[in-house]
């Protein structure tokens, strides 16, 4: 009987067993149906509430960009000399008229606001687009334009005078003039030494004596850039080409200019005059004048950049820029030169005189040799310095 027993419970556990095991499969499956199911929808779900917010967030962008259905507001912005991009944008956002401070630094930049946007005061509205706002942010269009001055450089001031008259006209300060002298990078002008930064005699030459009109408290770096882009105009294409012809470099020719600009005190021609002298001693260094430029103007130039008064001129001055002991052009430019001494440096006259002197008729007069200038001195005819 224990046999039989033991049989009919074996034969009754294995029975159940592969019931049970018949019906796993069957209800794992319709689980894992179940889940699927629950899984896609929730994806649907998730996908159709971030799009909803993706959508919700890009029509707030495009209202605030494009200035839709915003609620109509007019502000006045004023933007102060040295006002960044982000400046402006915390005044428009503190104004309300945007929304978004990074959307409109990202468009800001797309538009190129830090070249458009000048100091003044603006009446914005909130009918304006991003584009709109930052177009309407220049000195033109200020409902406050700021003053205009009208400013003459005389010819042959140095830079460091060019610098003071701006800034008694009220340009912008001298410290901040002087800076940007120093230091600023012009990349784009091919005539200014943009590595050796820290004086101001970098642009000394090229400062183009002119009358001009400034906004009142301009940038410095853009008041300069002005009298450059002068400069540039006189150094055409033409002009610059005569100059590769003639051996000299644009430097060479500034300087020459420079020196020809302090010594005359007529006309073109006389200018012309002065300049084929001083070449004909570079160019004939054999000749009794040894190369030397002699000009009075060159320890000048050094007795007011030592702060030292003309009473102390001295020709045997310790100076690259004494023209007295060094053969040949001075170190560099001795004032900024103009239109006309620019041009004598680049066509003077082809003549046999290597010598002049002031004359009472108030002109300048010119001599072969020395002894033809010894005997002039020393005549009645002869005006001193």
């Amino acid at each position: 009987m224990s046999d039989r027993k033991k049989t009919g419970t074996t034969s009754w556990d294995a029975g159940q067993v592969r019931r049970e095991t018949g019906r796993q499969p069957a209800e794992k499956k319709a689980s894992k149906q179940k889940k699927s199911k629950l899984g896609v929808l929730y994806y649907i779900l998730g996908v159709l509430v971030a799009s909803a917010l993706l959508a919700g967030i890009a029509w707030l962008m495009v209202n605030d960009v494009c200035a839709l259905n915003k609620e109509p507001l007019t502000a006045t912005v004023k933007v102060e000399r040295g006002d960044s991009v982000g400046d402006v944008t915390n005044k428009l956002k503190k104004a309300g008229l945007i929304e978004s401070k990074l959307l409109f630094r990202v468009f800001a930049v797309i538009f190129d606001a830090d070249e458009i946007i000048s100091p003044g005061t603006y009446e914005l509205d909130t009918d304006m687009d991003f584009r709109c706002l930052i177009h309407s942010m220049v000195s033109s269009q200020s409902v406050v334009p700021p003053n205009v001055v009208t400013v003459t450089i005389p010819e042959g001031y140095t830079v460091a005078q060019t610098i003071s008259v701006l800034a008694e006209n009220g340009v912008c300060s001298e410290e901040e003039l002087t800076e940007a002298a120093k230091n600023h990078v012009f990349t784009e002008y091919d005539f200014v030494d943009n590595v050796n930064l820290g004086s101001i005699t970098r642009l000394e030459g090229y400062l183009a004596p002119d009358t001009y009109e400034f906004f009142e408290d301009s940038a410095p770096e853009v008041a300069l850039a002005r009298l450059l882009d002068n400069f540039d105009y006189w150094m055409n294409d033409t002009v610059r080409a005569d100059i590769i012809k003639s051996g000299y470099t644009m430097e060479e020719i500034v300087i020459m200019a420079s020196v020809i600009e302090k010594e005359a005190i007529g006309d073109d021609e006389e200018r012309k005059n002065i300049a084929s002298v001083f070449y004909n001693r570079i160019e004939n260094p054999s000749f009794e004048t040894y190369g030397l430029l002699q000009s009075d103007a060159t320890i000048y130039y050094v007795l007011r950049t030592q702060g030292l008064p003309d009473t102390a001129f001295s020709t045997s001055i310790d100076s690259p820029y004494n023209t007295y002991l060094h053969p040949g052009l001075p170190a560099g430019s001795i004032c900024n030169p103009s239109r006309s001494a620019l041009l004598a440096a680049v066509y003077p006259n082809d003549t046999n005189y290597y010598y002049f002197a002031y004359g009472t008729d108030n002109v300048s007069h010119f001599f072969r040799n020395y002894a033809e200038h010894l005997k002039f001195i020393n005549s009645p005819m002869y005006r001193p310095d």
